[in-house]
């Protein structure tokens, strides 16, 4: 399939335009882009009834459906919706499925409120079309170096704070372990996707053909890397960063302890705490087969007492014990034995500054440190 036009589909999502999303609610929660808002011109049930009516009737009768099901009230209110979200992005464009009839109405509904806003040629399915073609694109064009370090060592800190880097974990909001799962959720495996290629679209722009990225496995959490990007990963050349062991648990501690406990405070008002302990008590779980039924155990019991503790006092230091023992027991020989599987390219090996200046220092130029 040809999409409609590249170029502008280029230009929307390197300018991360706004796009008014007028597909089905559940259309919209198998995959949009990040700069989409779900405001749809039917519902789901409205949807399901003009297509049952087209399937035995013919598009003209469900043509006639629809306009009867949005009407009077109903349609204005969306059309007041669609009315604020335009004058609040007045750089903003409308899509459907396909770019046709539901655009189309949308369209006229608006311009007869006084607003001319653009549709987009092809709809959702041709901006998909285009950026699964520019993912594999990309992919194949570009020279990719791995960021790796054991667990806690500040990889997405680093990663964050240079140019030319792909941050990963945040486009799959997971920070990649078994801890690593954030409350609000991942997004759809095609959202992830759509997200992916327009990050690369955007470093493409800017320039940078050589791209850093932190050493991942296939899976970030539920979601899985393209095959395409796994192969290239799998052939890079590595970047590892050293950190000092307790440099490492004291920023496991912010992460899955300090942060943890602030994010449920977000969600759960009502009882942060008991949640904070399910998440941490969960995440450890789901890794009693590779700790080993005592280890799990020890830990575990560690990890309530930090509990217990710092639900009677407000001290939170205990919890510094489970993580140590997590890390030099767990973490750190998964993360040797990963390292010795198979012959890596290792560019450098040091501390922070020493990656930074390694990367900025050949970041537009194959690398080539010895």
């Amino acid at each position: 399939m040809l999409v409609d036009n590249p170029a502008l589909y280029r230009q929307l999502f390197l300018q991360d335009t706004p796009f008014i999303d007028l597909r089905a609610p559940a259309e919209f929660a198998k995959g949009a882009f990040p700069t989409s808002a779900s405001l749809p011109l039917m519902t789901d049930d409205e949807r399901a009834k003009v297509g049952t009516c087209y399937k035995h009737h013919g598009q003209q009768a469900a043509i006639n459906l629809g306009h009867r099901l949005v009407s009077g009230p109903i349609k204005d209110a969306r059309v007041q919706v669609w009315s604020g979200f335009a004058r609040a992005n007045p750089q903003g464009y409308l899509y459907c499925w396909r770019g046709g009839l539901r655009s189309q109405i949308t369209q006229q509904w608006l311009q007869e409120a006084g607003i001319h806003y653009p549709r987009v040629p092809g709809g959702y399915k041709a901006l998909r079309r285009f950026l699964i073609d520019e993912l594999e694109r990309l992919i194949s064009q570009r020279d990719f170096v791995l960021l790796a370090g054991r667990t806690g060592s500040g990889k997405t800190q680093l990663l964050n704070a240079l140019p030319g880097t792909l941050d990963l974990e945040g486009l799959a909001n997971h920070r990649g372990s078994s801890f690593g799962a954030r409350l609000a959720g991942q997004p759809t495996q095609i959202a992830f996707e759509n997200a992916l290629a327009i990050a690369l679209l955007k470093l493409e722009s800017t320039g940078h053909r050589q791209i850093l990225l932190e050493d991942e496995s296939a899976h970030i959490g539920s979601l899985m890397l393209p095959a395409s990007l796994r192969d290239k990963m799998r052939q890079a050349p590595v970047l590892i960063l050293e950190t000092p062991l307790a440099e490492r648990i004291a920023a496991i501690h912010r992460e899955y302890v300090q942060e943890r406990l602030a994010e449920c405070r977000r969600h759960d008002r009502e009882q942060p705490f008991a949640r904070f302990s399910r998440v941490l008590q969960d995440s450890l779980f789901r890794i009693r087969k590779r700790l080993g039924g005592e280890a799990y155990q020890r830990l575990s019991a560690c990890m309530q007492a930090a509990l217990d503790y710092q639900s009677r006092t407000g001290d939170d230091t205990l919890h510094l014990n489970w993580i140590r023992d997590l890390l030099v027991d767990y973490y750190d020989p998964m993360y040797d034995y990963q390292l010795t599987r198979r012959p890596r390219n290792v560019l450098r090996q040091g501390s922070g500054q020493s990656i930074r200046q390694a990367w900025k220092s050949g970041c537009a130029v194959p690398i080539e440190i010895k």
